[in-house]
């Protein structure tokens, strides 16, 4: 069992740890969060190589890579992998693509969240940011402390924008869980997720297409749609918030 942990408490000591005048000897890649944000970089510099390797191998495949990139980042991997499959491609662009742009996300958010919070390292342009990712964990962190580790677990495999394993990560660190902890079960239940949901949007769109050619664009555009109305409950909630206080 986790344990209780009250989210004051911790913050609490996060400040104290911030005034003690840490953040003056701060080495970001000699912490454990720096090291996990090292992987990220080096990863995302490997993915924009391959990119542009690809480019020169196939213009009209590194269309449909950007497009499904962009498409994973800014409405979750359900919505990129939807894009793919339904402009034809299979697992093995489909599944790579999605599950590496969710991986880098995870290893360079979580980082740079912790830094933020712990006022170590503060991106003025990303502080919005981080604290709509702050109010998105804070609404299902209660719900996750109850059952712990395997809750964290199946919140990951939520595959939608501010859920899924870029939030779990964050509960996580609320949890209490230690760095590598965290990343070894918010990385693995996205594993899972992302082989389960490629499976089951893969199956879908072969079926609807036999029904209509156009139907896995429906598909696309209803998941989208979803995607940006959970968007707007949560910055309703997070404005509902700040009005309070």
């Amino acid at each position: 069992m986790l344990g209780e942990l009250s989210f004051m408490n911790e913050n609490s000591l996060e400040k104290s740890v911030m005034a003690s005048g840490q953040k003056r000897h701060f080495k970001p890649f000699s912490t454990p969060e720096g090291r996990i944000l090292l992987c990220g970089l080096v990863l995302s510099i490997a993915y924009v190589v391959s990119m542009v390797i690809g480019y020169f191998v196939s213009p009209e495949d590194f269309q449909v890579i950007i497009g499904m990139t962009a498409t994973s980042v800014l409405f979750g991997w359900a919505a990129g992998m939807s894009f793919g499959y339904a402009l034809g491609y299979g697992h093995a662009v489909v599944f790579t693509i999605n599950f590496a742009v969710e991986v880098i996300m995870v290893l360079i958010i979580y980082p740079l969240f912790v830094f933020s919070w712990r006022h170590l390292l503060v991106i003025q342009t990303l502080d919005n940011f981080m604290k709509r990712i702050e109010t998105a964990a804070e609404i299902h962190q209660e719900k996750i402390r109850r059952y712990g580790i395997p809750s964290l677990f199946l919140f990951v495999f939520i595959p939608f924008w501010l859920t899924g394993p870029v939030i779990g990560c964050v509960i996580g660190f609320f949890l209490g869980l230690k760095p590598w902890v965290n990343m070894s079960v918010v990385l693995s239940g996205t594993t899972l997720a992302c082989i389960a949901w490629a499976v089951f949007l893969k199956e879908l769109n072969e079926r609807v297409a036999d029904l209509n050619p156009f139907a896995p664009v429906i598909i696309l555009f209803a998941i989208i749609i979803f995607a940006i109305l959970g968007y707007l409950l949560e910055s309703r909630h997070h404005q509902n918030n700040n009005d309070k206080s």
